[in-house]
């Protein structure tokens, strides 16, 4: 595969998946001692990599769950955050301006804070009351994340009975790590003709819907706006009957990700509108990657974790194919701002 080391990829994956069983126990404890609600407030690509968790929680458990923005929550605090609150704040870096001034108005809350990252020795590293480490840069932090959130939520039911088959979906997401570097072999053959897409146009509508909606405005703000400067416009396909669909026309490019979770239906409905009004359609599906062993319930939590590791595959052959390497900026942590 193209620039990709596999070894590396399966370390931090497998490292994500070993943290299960101890981010469970930090979730037992908390809810033992009274915690309340949860909070997820991280700071850009970050916090768009909670929202799955966030969204099965809001479906399908009855523990109150919060997101928010921390630059947002420091300036006005929050009535729900308090000393019976935890508080999730992932981090890559662990150095975050705006998550490490959120750490301080949690801990000023009384909050039980969790902190998800990937270097211990940063302010978020060492300021959690629970810090949880796994090393992963930016095109191997999307599956980290995803997966170190979701085993939040399902240990949130679990210990709530509001969910019977906990062992089962562990065991399967315990063996995901290796599934997808088999999904990216597989997919590297089609990597570079969707690389092409994102090449050959100045500007792309992107949209998904359910759990998946949140990996298309990550690509389309974290991939392909700041590391491509490509211009996007990330939409979830519900919205995109609601203003978006008036910019379609011939030449224009719609991305579409479809996951498998209940909400495939909207991304149906994109899908057989737009090819009636621009000839510059391109889908991509998790239903097409092929999971053995992997049963449909599971499939469908980890749909943006599918759309992550092939697009990881895109963005390889993108950056040769524009000359433009991904990790080239001219602001962000650059400059003051």
């Amino acid at each position: 595969m193209l620039n990709f080391d596999e070894q590396r990829f399966l370390r931090i994956q497998f490292g994500a998946v070993a943290l299960r069983e101890r981010l469970d126990r930090v979730i037992v404890d908390c809810l033992a001692a009274g915690a309340e609600n949860i909070h997820f407030l991280g700071t850009g690509g970050a916090a768009i990599l909670m929202q799955p968790a966030v969204q099965l929680l809001l479906r399908q458990s009855r523990f109150p769950v919060f997101i928010d923005m921390p630059a947002e929550l420091v300036l006005t605090g929050s009535a729900n955050l308090n000393g019976k609150s935890i508080v999730v704040i992932p981090s890559l870096s662990g150095t975050t301006r705006e998550s490490v001034a959120l750490l301080a108005k949690a801990k000023e809350a009384g909050a039980t804070v969790i902190t998800l990252v990937g270097h211990e020795e940063t302010p978020i590293g060492k300021g959690g009351d629970h810090v949880f480490v796994n090393f992963a840069e930016d095109d191997t932090s999307c599956e980290s994340f995803y997966l170190q959130s979701l085993f939040i939520a399902l240990s949130i039911m679990r210990h709530r009975g509001e969910i019977g088959n906990y062992n089962q979906i562990a065991g399967e997401l315990d063996r995901l790590p290796a599934l997808l570097l088999e999904v990216k072999r597989a997919y590297e053959s089609k990597a570079e003709a969707f690389a092409r897409v994102l090449a050959g146009a100045e500007y792309h509508i992107i949209t998904g819907a359910g759990n998946v909606w949140p990996q298309a405005f990550y690509y389309g703000m974290c991939i392909l706006e700041e590391m491509q400067w490509i211009r996007t416009r990330p939409v979830h396909a519900s919205d995109f009957f609601h203003g978006t669909l008036e910019l379609v026309e011939e030449g224009v490019s719609v991305i579409l990700f479809k996951g498998e979770d209940a909400l495939r239906p909207l991304a149906d409905r994109v899908e057989n509108f737009a090819p009636e009004y621009t000839d510059r359609l391109t889908v991509l599906d998790t239903a097409e990657l092929a999971l053995p062993g992997i049963s449909p319930e599971v499939r469908g939590l980890v749909s943006p974790a599918l759309l992550a590791t092939v697009l990881e595959r895109i963005s390889a052959h993108l950056e040769v194919m524009r000359n433009h390497p991904l990790t080239t900026r001219r602001y962000y942590k650059r400059v003051n701002y």
